[in-house]
């Protein structure tokens, strides 16, 4: 199938806004009850959350290990093991948000940051969108994290961590879709040699 026939079919799916209300209003999170047209010419209702969007980072080390963080996140009431990351706060940009994040969570800094692309971690019902990010020439500092957020570093060898993806010890899907797009950037691009 042609791109062109591709486009022409997909729009056939796509969903008309009829109205929109805003239904709730929190510190991060805005929330959305839309009525909408079908492409059959029906009407349906979505809920949807409004994110401000988010980046991620995967920061190696000259050693091929990498820096996770340890967090208690309070919906699954489970200790994770995550890239440093978080959201892009007004005026920011996905590359502000992404080495301001990895300094404050797990004290470092990096010479070089490079984009890896983006994904949509929950397109059933949020707009939010993370940039992934790699980074390499490291310092390590000391942590910075706001007053809410409690985080243990966790250094681990990058083969080994994508092992923990396969094995269910990392489950976070933000930190296997950002290791696995670092992974992927790796193999094309080598700033330096990591044995996988």
């Amino acid at each position: 199938m042609k791109d062109s026939d591709l486009n022409k079919h997909s729009a056939q799916l796509l969903e008309k806004p009829l109205n929109s209300r805003h239904v709730f209003d929190g510190k991060l999170l805005q929330v959305y009850y839309d009525e909408v047209e079908l492409p059959d010419n029906t009407t349906s209702s979505r809920e949807w959350i409004k994110h401000p969007g988010a980046s991620a980072v995967v920061p190696v080390f000259e050693d091929g290990t990498i820096m996770l963080v340890k967090q208690f996140r309070y919906p699954p009431r489970k200790i994770f093991i995550e890239v440093p990351a978080g959201k892009i706060d007004s005026g920011e940009t996905a590359y502000s948000t992404a080495k301001r994040e990895l300094l404050e969570e797990s004290g470092i800094s990096c010479e070089n940051l490079e984009n890896t692309g983006s994904f949509y971690p929950a397109i059933g019902y949020a707009d939010e969108i993370i940039y992934v990010y790699v980074g390499w020439g490291l310092t390590e500092n000391r942590q910075d994290v706001d007053d809410d957020e409690f985080l243990l570093n966790y250094r681990i060898h990058f083969s080994e961590a994508l092992k923990m993806i396969d094995s269910g010890e990392i489950s976070d899907g933000k930190t296997i879709c950002a290791l696995t797009k670092a992974w992927m950037w790796w193999q094309k691009n080598k700033p330096f040699d990591v044995q996988f």
